[in-house]
């Protein structure tokens, strides 16, 4: 998709493992380095919001999500 799209402008990192490990976001990164995803170490290690430097290529973003409130706000709304 990336490559169809000529680029990123913006990686987002979500959901248990994306908001919490930031190992696991550097090894991602580095694997999309060819796209010009940077991180900044002390970012990532301190599950920053944002975790590229400020002028990066890509902004790389660490997004809260509560997976569970969403589901159970869907189901509410279809059950009534």
């Amino acid at each position: 998709m990336a490559a169809a799209l000529g680029g990123l402008d913006t990686l987002v990192f979500a959901g248990g493992i994306g908001e919490n490990l930031p190992a696991i976001r550097a090894r991602i990164c580095e694997g999309l380095s060819f796209f010009g995803v940077p991180i900044a170490p002390e970012r990532n290690a301190a599950n920053a919001a944002l975790i590229s430097p400020d002028d990066g290529p890509v902004a790389v973003r660490v997004v809260r999500t509560d997976e569970e409130a969403m589901i159970a706000r869907t189901v509410f709304r279809v059950m009534s």
